[in-house]
């Protein structure tokens, strides 16, 4: 009898193996603590693009001061069309000059923390001129959240039901054969979830408004995203792609997604990667379905959807792949061979 099985991994191997787990979490450690602690450091109004308008002198002289790394000043020809480019999130908010007075336009739901900022500007460039300030909120939050927390607090539910699915549908329906199955598991999750999460959030704390399948959609967009994703990197890469998905989507994604704050809060290279990120795109896409009626929406769905086909392209490479695979052997196989050593069998007399 010969048993072959699987032997002990050389000590050489081992040592590898725990210098790259080693490695792997000290780098996803400083990893967060970069995505936490930089953009917190750094935070404040970043190229934050606000519109002005009044006597085309005025406003041109305004725009020369203002211009800098903190502002982008766009000039409007008329209050009107000032207050469209808010509400079309050309601009997060703006100034008027006229005669005696000076009108600061902001939208809080658009850009919370820039929101002071800009109302902040208003009143010093008010005191200066000795002038009256006015503030109008053009899209504010809704009256029974006006902190907007309800809209903040909706990216843990997207990211968590991004990544519940995909870890629980791995050990329920595991291998190469659950592979389809844990897809349309996770794609079936993200509509009954962002259904729910949407209605709570419209209709149970009134937190955001809009029309509300505009908002399901949102919703269920990013979780399809940050759920097909997450499958898509298991399946070719096994736990160590899950872990580099979960920290992409947890540790990198949601400090920078901006939802809080609005992205113009962040300094400007880790705005923009935000905003390439599942979380970030699903925020800024639930806000301006929510608050602007989509004025904006086009390239968070973008982003949404080159994540989904990626994680489906990695999918389909990884059930490619396992198509072609050998048939792994089992852990312990017996063999039994033939030796000259082993007796032959006695014949068998035949009575009479």
């Amino acid at each position: 009898m010969i048993f072959m099985g699987h032997s002990a991994p050389a000590p050489t191997s081992t040592h590898r193996k725990l210098v790259i787990v080693v490695l792997g979490l000290a780098a996803l450690i400083t990893t967060m603590l970069c995505a936490f602690a930089l953009p917190s450091l750094h935070s404040g109004p970043h190229h934050v693009p606000i519109g002005v308008t009044g006597t085309q002198q005025a406003a041109q002289d305004l725009q020369r001061t203002l211009d800098s790394d903190t502002w982008d000043v766009d000039v409007y020809a008329s209050t009107s069309e000032l207050k469209a480019a808010i509400e079309d999130q050309d601009v997060v908010g703006g100034l008027a000059l006229q005669p005696g007075k000076l009108d600061v336009y902001t939208a809080t739901a658009g850009a919370p923390s820039a929101t002071g900022a800009v109302t902040a500007l208003g009143d010093t460039l008010a005191a200066d001129r000795h002038v009256a300030a006015t503030v109008h909120d053009l899209v504010p939050f809704t009256a029974d959240d006006p902190r907007g927390s309800g809209l903040t607090a909706a990216l843990m539910p997207m990211i968590f039901g991004g990544i519940f699915p995909a870890l629980i549908l791995s050990g329920v329906f595991p291998g190469h054969r659950g592979l389809r199955t844990r897809l349309a598991g996770a794609v079936l999750f993200s509509l009954v979830a962002g259904v729910a999460v949407a209605a709570v959030l419209q209709f149970a704390t009134h937190s955001i408004g809009g029309d509300y399948w505009m908002n399901a959609f949102g919703v269920v967009l990013g979780m399809t995203a940050m759920s097909t994703t997450l499958l898509g990197l298991q399946a070719l890469l096994r736990m160590g792609g899950f872990a580099f998905g979960g920290a992409l989507m947890m540790l990198l994604g949601n400090p920078l997604s901006g939802l809080a704050t609005g992205p113009h809060w962040l300094p400007s290279g880790w705005a923009t990667l935000g905003q390439l990120l599942p979380p970030g795109a699903a925020g800024s896409l639930l806000r301006t379905n929510a608050f602007f009626d989509g004025a904006t929406a086009g390239f968070p769905a973008l982003v949404l959807t080159g994540w989904i086909i990626l994680g489906v392209a990695l999918a389909l490479i990884a059930d490619r792949r396992g198509r072609r695979s050998p048939q792994a052997p089992s852990e312990s196989v017996v063999v039994r061979q033939s030796t000259p050593a082993d007796p032959q069998p006695a014949p068998v007399a035949s009575g009479r």
